[in-house]
C-alpha cells in the first residue's frame, strides 16, 4: 500500500475546494469534511482513480466531527497509509461589526468552526494515529488577521490568533516525541473568496479598513483560490515544513 492520507476541512468552496481538486491523485486517499458534498469532485476522483470520502458535517458540532474522525481512523488497518496529513482549512467570518454590536450566536459559530473544531480534530487525528509509525503533518490555515488586529473583526482575529498559538504549543508537544508530527499554522495570503466580498460589502462607518479591501480588488492584488491552493500545497510539501510553527506562504 502506497497511499497518502489527506484529511481536509472546508473543502466545498474557495481555496478548500481548489485544494481538494489538486489533491486528487491515484496514490491519495482524500477525506473531505464540509457541510456539503460536491458531485463534481466525486466524479473527478472516480476518473483519476483517487479514493475519496466526503463527510457532510457541520463543524460547529465539533465534538461530533472529532468523534467521527477518531472512530474512522481507528477503523483503518495498520499499514494502510504511508503518510497522513490533516489540513484544518475551514473557517467562517462573523458579521463585520464592533464587538459591542456583534451577535453572540454569530461569534460563537465563528469560534467553534474556526478554533474549537481545528483543536479537537487535531487532537483526534494525532491521538488516533500515534502508533502508525509513518510521517504525519498538521497544516492549519491561518490568516494575517491572526497576527495583526483589525477593528470590527474581533471574532475572526481571535479564532486565527488562537489557532496560531495552539499550533505553537502543539509543536512543542510533538517535538518531544520520537515520531512527532510536523505542524504549521500557515497564512495563505489575500485570496479572492467570499470573505473578501463580505468585507467589501461592510458598512464603512462600522469598518474603517473597508477601503483597503476595496482597493485590493480594484488593483487586482488578490490571489485566485486555485493559485493560493497551489502555493499552500507546495509549502506543505517543502522538506522544511514544520521547522517554523508559524509561517506565511509568501515567506
Amino acid at each position: 500500500m502506497t497511499q497518502h492520507l489527506y484529511l481536509l476541512t472546508g473543502a466545498s468552496r474557495g481555496m478548500g475546494l481548489a485544494m481538494a481538486e489538486q489533491l486528487l491523485s491515484a496514490d491519495h486517499f482524500l477525506v473531505c469534511i464540509s457541510r456539503h458534498t460536491n458531485e463534481i469532485l466525486a466524479s473527478r476522483a472516480a476518473k483519476l482513480g483517487c479514493q475519496l470520502e466526503q463527510w457532510p458535517l457541520d463543524l460547529e458540532r465539533s465534538l461530533d466531527a472529532a468523534a467521527k474522525l477518531k472512530q474512522w481512523l481507528a477503523s483503518q488497518k495498520t499499514g494502510s497509509f504511508v503518510s497522513a496529513t490533516l489540513i484544518n482549512n475551514a473557517g467562517v467570518m462573523p458579521g463585520v461589526a464592533p464587538l459591542s454590536e456583534s451577535d453572540p450566536i454569530d461569534l460563537s459559530w465563528a469560534l467553534r468552526v474556526g478554533l474549537e473544531a481545528p483543536l479537537l480534530l487535531t487532537a483526534a487525528f494525532l491521538g488516533a494515529t500515534a502508533s502508525w509509525n509513518i510521517p504525519r503533518k498538521v497544516l492549519n490555515i491561518s490568516s494575517g488577521l491572526g497576527r495583526r488586529a483589525m477593528a470590527s473583526q474581533a471574532g475572526y482575529c481571535a479564532a486565527k490568533a488562537g489557532m496560531d498559538h495552539f499550533t505553537r504549543c502543539l509543536a512543542l508537544d510533538e517535538a518531544r516525541k520520537p515520531l512527532g508530527a510536523k505542524v504549521c499554522s500557515l497564512a495563505p495570503g489575500v485570496i479572492d473568496t467570499a470573505m473578501q466580498v463580505q468585507l467589501r460589502a461592510a458598512e464603512a462607518s462600522a469598518f474603517p479598513d473597508k477601503q483597503n479591501f476595496v482597493d485590493l480588488k480594484v488593483n487586482d492584488q488578490l490571489t485566485s483560490p486555485d493559485m493560493a491552493a497551489t502555493q499552500v500545497l507546495a509549502y506543505l510539501a517543502r522538506p522544511d515544513f514544520g521547522q517554523q510553527p508559524i509561517a506565511d506562504v509568501r515567506d
